[in-house]
């Protein structure tokens, strides 16, 4: 097979598949039933000019019969007055016209067979556009009824375009939902673990000034410490107005602090 014929097959096929899902049964059958009432127009104009045309041919030789009978007379009167050579010609015409009568009937009697050729036709083409009206009707009521059962069927099985149209939707709704689901679920989680501090709060003194509270909560628990260890080991000591032995005591403010927790505990 050539590459010409076997791209036209492809073409006559594509086509045709094309044109088969295009087609609706209930469209066609109403164009042939519309095509065939134009046909049974036609025959029936037809009919009518057959029969018109009889008619016609019947008047002509209604008029020639007329004018024959006329000059029969006229010849029976020339006769009687002795007028041989005007009853000769009047005989004469009539002759013609019988001739002329004679070729009317013939086209009458076609004409008159032609007609009820055609009225008979006719007849038969009209039981046949009756008779295929009553099958199209059927035929459409019935696709129109299997059609809306199929329609029905894939929405019950959710196999219809519509319907699978539908469930996609669906689908990409629950599949986004679980997505931010687990989204809002894993930002919970950072947050709580504070990995997802807030960035505008956070500055350039934020590691020093977590050192220094971390100091800060180590020094109160050795001041505690100190104050647990001096309270169950050693007398409270009186506190003292002498300034000089004070100092002894506690050289430094850390452990004027000490000793100021100390004394508080033992008066407690």
């Amino acid at each position: 097979m050539s590459l010409m014929k076997r791209l036209s097959l492809i073409f006559r096929s594509k086509a045709n598949s094309a044109l088969d899902r295009a087609e609706d049964p209930r469209q066609t059958l109403d164009y042939s039933y519309q095509r065939q009432l134009e046909l049974l127009s036609k025959v029936r104009r037809g009919v009518a000019d057959v029969a018109t045309s009889r008619k016609r041919v019947e008047l002509q030789m209604k008029q020639l019969e007329a004018q024959s009978a006329k000059l029969q007379g006229q010849a029976e009167k020339a006769i009687a007055v002795d007028r041989e050579d005007l009853a000769r010609e009047a005989l004469t015409r009539k002759s013609g016209l019988t001739t002329q009568i004679q070729d009317l009937q013939g086209q009458h009697a076609n004409l008159q067979g032609e007609e009820e050729k055609l009225v008979l036709a006719q007849q038969r083409l009209q039981t046949k556009v009756e008779s295929f009206r009553t099958r199209k009707e059927t035929i459409k009521a019935n696709y129109t009824a299997a059609e809306a059962q199929t329609r029905i069927g894939e929405a019950m099985s959710g196999i219809g375009e519509e319907m699978g149209d539908v469930g996609l939707a669906i689908q990409r709704a629950e599949d986004k939902t679980a997505q931010m689901q687990a989204r809002a679920g894993a930002i919970d989680d950072l947050i709580a673990s504070g990995a997802l501090d807030d960035a505008s709060s956070i500055n350039a003194g934020d590691d020093i000034a977590r050192e220094l509270d971390a100091l800060s909560s180590h020094s109160d628990v050795e001041v505690e410490l100190a104050r647990l260890k001096g309270g169950s080991q050693r007398p409270a000591i009186e506190p003292t107005t002498d300034p000089a032995s004070q100092g002894n005591i506690l050289s430094s403010p850390e452990d004027n602090a000490v000793q100021r927790e100390i004394n508080e505990g033992g008066q407690a």
